[in-house]
C-alpha cells in the first residue's frame, strides 16, 4: 500500500481552507449518509418552516447538500464560502447556478439584503477555529437578519466525558477503509480530526483543525450579537436536548423592532 499524506490548505483573507479540489471532489462520496433523504428532508422542512415568504443564507454552503433541496422547496437560497473548489460543485449540480454564493470568510463576508433564516449546519461553526471569530459569525448572521429572523446552528457537544485522565483522543469511526479521531486540547478547546481513508490500495491522510463550543457558550455569543434563544432540540425532528444528548440544533431570533 502507498501512503500519501494529505495536509491540504489554502490561505484566504487570514484564515486557512481545508476544503480545496481533492477534498471538493470526493466530499458527497465520502459524507454520503449525510446527503441521503432521512438526513436532508427533516433539516430543509426546519428552514423552509422559518424562511416562509422569506430568504435563506447558508454559512459555509459547500456542494449544496443542504441549499439546494430547499431552493427547490421555493425558498430564494444565497451562500458564502471559503472554499471556491466546493462552489464550483455546487454550481455544476442542477439548480446550482441559481444561487448566488459569495466566496469569503462566513464569520465576517457581508451580503446584500435581508434574511428570514441564517443557517449553519454539520458542525461547521468548528471551522471557526477561535472564539473571536465565532462571536464574530454570530454578529454576522445577526447583521443579515431581519427583525424576527433566526438564525440556527447544528453542532455537537463536545464528547470530554468520553476522555478518561491523560487521553486526549477520542475515536468516531472505525471501518475497512476510514479511520476517523478527534483529538482535544481542553486548555484552549481546540480540537483537530484526523482521517485517515484506504481506496484502490492507496492511502490518505486528512487533518483538519476545529474549535469545540459548548451550548451555553453559544447562548452568550448570540446575546452579545442581540439574539435570543428560541428552541434547542436534539435533533432536526424537534427531540428534547438534554445531558445525554450528543448534538444539538439551536435557534436563536433577533428581536422584532
Amino acid at each position: 500500500m502507498t501512503c500519501a499524506p494529505v495536509i491540504e490548505s489554502v490561505t484566504f483573507s487570514g484564515v486557512e481552507d481545508y476544503f480545496g479540489e481533492s477534498v471538493a471532489a470526493k466530499y458527497d462520496e465520502s459524507s454520503a449518509e449525510m446527503f441521503a433523504p432521512q438526513a436532508v428532508d427533516p433539516v430543509v422542512e426546519v428552514l423552509a418552516g422559518l424562511a416562509g415568504a422569506g430568504r435563506a443564507l447558508e454559512l459555509g454552503i459547500g456542494t449544496g447538500r443542504i441549499a439546494l433541496p430547499l431552493a427547490a422547496r421555493g425558498v430564494p437560497v444565497s451562500g458564502i464560502d471559503l472554499s471556491s473548489a466546493m462552489a464550483a460543485r455546487l454550481r455544476a449540480k442542477p439548480g446550482g447556478d441559481a444561487i448566488d454564493v459569495t466566496i469569503g470568510d462566513f464569520a465576517t463576508a457581508r451580503v446584500a439584503g435581508a434574511f428570514s433564516v441564517v443557517y449553519l449546519v454539520y458542525n461547521t461553526i468548528g471551522n471557526l477555529t477561535s472564539q473571536e471569530a465565532q462571536v464574530a459569525c454570530f454578529r454576522t448572521a445577526a447583521a443579515h437578519l431581519e427583525p424576527g429572523g433566526c438564525f440556527v446552528v447544528e453542532v455537537g457537544v463536545p464528547e470530554l466525558r468520553k476522555l478518561p485522565p491523560g487521553q486526549t483522543v477520542v475515536p468516531f469511526d472505525l471501518s475497512a477503509t476510514h479511520w476517523g479521531f478527534d483529538r482535544y486540547d481542553v486548555s484552549t478547546q481546540s480540537m483537530s480530526s484526523y482521517h485517515a481513508r484506504v481506496a484502490d490500495g492507496r492511502g490518505e491522510f486528512r487533518a483538519i483543525p476545529f474549535r469545540y463550543v459548548w451550548p451555553a457558550e453559544l447562548d452568550l455569543m448570540a446575546q452579545l450579537a442581540g439574539l435570543r434563544l428560541r428552541s434547542r432540540w436534539e435533533n432536526w425532528d424537534g427531540k428534547p436536548f438534554t445531558h445525554d444528548s450528543e448534538q444539538h440544533v439551536s435557534i436563536w431570533e433577533k428581536p422584532l423592532g
